[in-house]
């Protein structure tokens, strides 16, 4: 492997990517995400690439003595130590892009699951419950006022794919204000209560930041419609997960759908999985084949880095 750059993968990815890296350095896969493991593979690599699990710690950080750049095979970046990257004068690239379509449909679908009562539907065809069919009487999407707390480029996806589908006037709730969304969507920009207060359906997008931890609790719970649903596309944390199943378990929301949870991997005896009328998936939202392809040409980038050139798609304050 001589003259090869050493390239440490948390997890394997797909194999265009994959096949990318391997033409032009040496792979090595850790075994677990332990911290004491990884520091004890890092200290000859020139580049890691993180999936979503396990972490790039200021520990790990101090240890790659030959690290240049980290590549991050998705959008998150909560478990990368941005700060210590930085001041190690690491680059750190990601897909920003890659997985915009598929988690906004994931949403679509968790979402028409819940309205429609679909699991509980499923379930009853299989008991042999036929008659189910005049009990589990669902909602409409069409009109009805989509909310979306972080309105990046998953959020405005989200958005496009109600509005234009389903005629739902979009309300969101950001730090940062998009014009050119809103005069494309009609959408409205407005205060996190207020998105509360007024819409039927409610898709957290937010990035998992100390401001954002915990912050869609009882109290923002406590504003919303009985009718209305509630899913988390984002980070399980971002959310009060006990809040959440008391809400949801007393009536006073419709439906809860989630893709990530507080505790990863989420475990069997969650109280939310024994409610009906919650629906979830193991944080397989970007896990469709187009998505899984584009983020692993993270390697494009991770390999422009080692090679002195420009990455495309570096976080921002990496450029």
């Amino acid at each position: 492997m001589a003259g090869k750059f050493k390239v440490l993968m948390y997890e394997p990815m797909h194999q265009e990517g994959t096949k990318l890296l391997e033409s032009r350095c040496e792979l090595v896969y850790a075994q677990s995400f332990d911290e004491q493991h990884l520091l004890s593979l890092v200290p000859d690599v020139d580049a890691l690439v993180i999936r979503a699990n396990g972490a790039v710690t200021k520990a790990i950080l101090e240890a790659a003595l030959r690290l240049k750049v980290i590549g991050r095979h998705g959008v998150g970046l909560d478990g990368i130590d941005l700060e210590a990257a930085k001041r190690r004068g690491v680059v750190v690239v990601y897909t920003p892009t890659a997985n915009t379509q598929s988690v906004a449909e994931h949403f679509v679908g968790l979402a028409i699951t819940l309205a429609k009562k679909l699991r509980s539907a499923d379930q009853a065809l299989r008991a042999g419950r036929w008659q189910s069919r005049y009990e589990l009487i669902g909602a409409e999407l069409n009109g009805k006022t989509l909310g979306v707390l972080g309105f990046g480029r998953i959020g405005q996806q989200t958005a496009r794919i109600c509005r234009l589908g389903f005629n739902m006037p979009v309300i969101y709730y950001d730090v940062v204000n998009y014009p050119q969304a809103e005069a494309e969507l009609g959408a409205r920009r407005l205060e996190m209560a207020a998105v509360f207060q007024q819409a039927d359906f409610i898709s957290i997008n937010l990035p998992l930041l100390p401001s954002t931890q915990g912050c869609v609790n009882a109290q923002m719970l406590g504003l919303m419609k009985p009718s209305a649903f509630l899913l988390n596309m984002a980070r399980g944390p971002i959310w009060n997960e006990a809040d959440v199943y008391q809400a949801l378990a007393a009536g006073r929301i419709a439906g809860v759908g989630a893709d990530v949870y507080a505790q990863e991997p989420a475990l069997a005896d969650n109280s939310l999985f024994g409610l009906d009328s919650f629906v979830g998936s193991p944080h397989m939202s970007a896990h469709t084949e187009e998505a899984m392809v584009k983020m692993s040409l993270v390697a494009r980038d991770v390999l422009a880095v080692l090679e002195g050139r420009k990455p495309h798609f570096p976080v921002p304050g990496f450029e």
